[in-house]
């Protein structure tokens, strides 16, 4: 026989692993201090300016 599920607890179960996902992206996302945020801005600068440069004229 099937064990008896009280869906209360497993909708709030699976509601807290999506709070725990979302708070691992957040912490990924927005965790990080100034040289790395500003190490990033200039990475993301770098590469669209390469881009750019190689971008076909017509």
């Amino acid at each position: 026989m099937a064990d008896i599920v009280n869906l209360n607890k497993a909708r709030k179960a699976r509601a807290k692993a999506e709070a725990e996902e979302t708070a691992r992206n957040n912490r990924v996302r927005f965790g990080r201090n100034r040289q790395e945020k500003e190490a990033a801005s200039r990475e993301t600068e770098r590469q669209s300016r390469d881009l750019d440069g190689k971008r076909l004229d017509e």
